[in-house]
Order: C-alpha cells, then sequence, then structure tokens
C-alpha cells in the first residue's frame, strides 16, 4: 500500500500547505490590486483584462509564473 506523502506530517514547512491557488490569488489581488500586482508580477494576465478567472487558467497551466505568484504571496504573509 503506498502511502500518501502530502499529510501535513510530511510537509510541517511548507508554508502553502492546504492553500488553494484561488486563495493565494485573492489574497494578492486584496493586497495589491492588478495593477500592483501586474508591475511586480510582469505577465499578461495581471496586465490587460485581468480577472481571477482568466489567471487562474493561465497560473494552473504555467509553472514558472505561478512559482513566482507563490513566492510574493510568501513574502507578503510574513510581512
Amino acid at each position: 500500500m503506498k502511502k500518501n506523502t502530502n499529510t501535513p506530517e510530511n510537509q510541517p514547512n511548507n508554508p502553502l500547505h492546504g492553500v488553494k491557488l484561488s486563495e493565494v490569488l485573492e489574497f494578492l489581488v486584496e493586497k495589491y490590486g492588478w495593477e500592483e500586482l501586474g508591475l511586480m508580477i510582469d505577465i499578461r494576465c495581471f496586465n490587460y483584462d485581468p480577472t481571477i478567472k482568466s489567471s487562474l487558467t493561465f497560473l494552473r497551466r504555467t509553472p514558472w509564473a505561478r512559482e513566482k505568484v507563490e513566492k510574493l504571496y510568501i513574502k507578503s504573509k510574513n510581512k
């Protein structure tokens, strides 16, 4: 039987554990707004007609962009 490696005990130092990408994005939009977010992370979905839905679609398909968003979230939560 394969053990689930994503349990909280196996990720005690993961600040994103249990946090949905939509929660991350909503937090950042509320904290910075689309305009400032687009300046901080220069991706099209933040700078041209931004919506939560279109941004989530892009971030789920684009690992490098998602990583930047997650790093900003962690940095912003620790302030």
